[in-house]
């Protein structure tokens, strides 16, 4: 037992310094690789992180630079404010039924321009580049677009479009609908309607050209309908990307400003959460209350950009897998 007991321990002790040695060379080589991306991990902490951190801690204070006397530790009050106060619970509100109402009306137009450039046609090519064109235009510059050829009362494509089908009836007062006046949040859901669509469309295509074709085969053998294969095959096969799109969508259309901007200025119900921070910080001037809603809209794009890398991960599994 004791000759046991001394060999055991001597080849312990032998054995030590060789394990020492190579977890040595192992952080040695991790470090290895890791050592020319730490110059990324650095400048990403400073340009992303750091300024975050000090939101954070500015949205804890009562900070107004027209009254700097005054600035001091508010607590949680900026906070408090963000969900009583009546605009900025207005401008939650409005995010949540402009995000939610971009999204879903993009990924239905999507879903049917995905299924349809999933058929092979003569220019099928150039009628994708054509709808990809839209997910292309800087923001700014749709925005301006939508405002002034499209939706303007006076010149723009709608009223120009409705005077011509008037005339052709012969009628001399046809319909001159401002939908910037009338129906603003409608005319900004619309614009970004147009411009997001393309992406879903992209998700959705890339899903498309991935289902089982030989599954699909079996079905039509065996006598399945166009409209079942979607149902039953095709529809639970997007599932993974429908909420892949959705999700994205939503952590992009949520932090929206540039189309609320351009188009109504916030005016008429149409502030959402990011044009409400703009009109805090450079209208009031009060910094902290508009550091406080920044957070706010991080916390709920982490909510939302967890499920969508869940959703990733997930899809990348299942590819793996095949």
């Amino acid at each position: 037992m004791s000759s046991a007991t001394t060999l055991a321990s001597r080849t312990g002790q032998r054995a030590t310094p060789n394990n020492r040695g190579a977890k040595a060379r192992e952080r040695a080589a991790a470090w290895a690789r890791r050592a020319p991306l730490l110059p990324a991990l650095v400048f990403l902490i400073v340009v992303t992180q750091l300024p975050f951190v000090v939101t954070l801690v500015i949205s804890f204070m009562n900070w107004n630079s027209l009254r700097p006397d005054e600035t001091g530790f508010a607590g949680f009050d900026n906070y408090v404010q963000v969900l009583t106060n009546p605009d900025l619970r207005q401008a939650i509100i409005t995010t949540v039924i402009l995000t939610a109402s971009v999204v879903l009306a993009s990924l239905a137009i999507g879903l049917g321009l995905a299924l349809l450039l999933d058929k092979k046609f003569i220019g099928r090519g150039l009628a994708r580049t054509l709808l990809i064109a839209p997910f292309l235009i800087v923001p700014v510059a749709a925005a301006l677009v939508w405002k002034h050829a499209i939706l303007n009362p006076t010149y723009g494509l709608i009223n120009g479009t409705l005077t011509w089908i008037w005339s052709l009836f012969g009628s001399n007062t046809p319909p001159q609908p401002d939908l910037l006046s009338q129906t603003p949040l409608l005319a900004v859901i619309i614009s970004l309607v147009w411009q997001w669509t393309p992406f879903m469309m992209l998700i959705l295509l890339a899903g498309l050209q991935s289902k089982p074709a030989d599954v699909i085969e079996a079905a039509q053998m065996d006598g399945a309908t166009p409209f079942q294969i979607f149902r039953y095959i095709t529809l639970p096969h997007l599932r993974q990307y429908l909420e892949l799109g959705g999700l994205l969508g939503a952590i992009y259309i949520v932090q929206n400003f540039d189309a609320v901007f351009t188009l109504t200025s916030g005016g008429l119900g149409t502030a959402n959460l990011p044009y409400a921070i703009y009109q805090t910080f450079y209208f009031a001037n009060e910094y902290g209350l508009a550091s406080a809603t920044g957070v706010v809209v991080v916390i709920g794009t982490i909510v939302v950009a967890t499920f969508a890398l869940r959703t990733v991960f997930s899809l990348f599994k299942k590819e793996a897998a095949r």
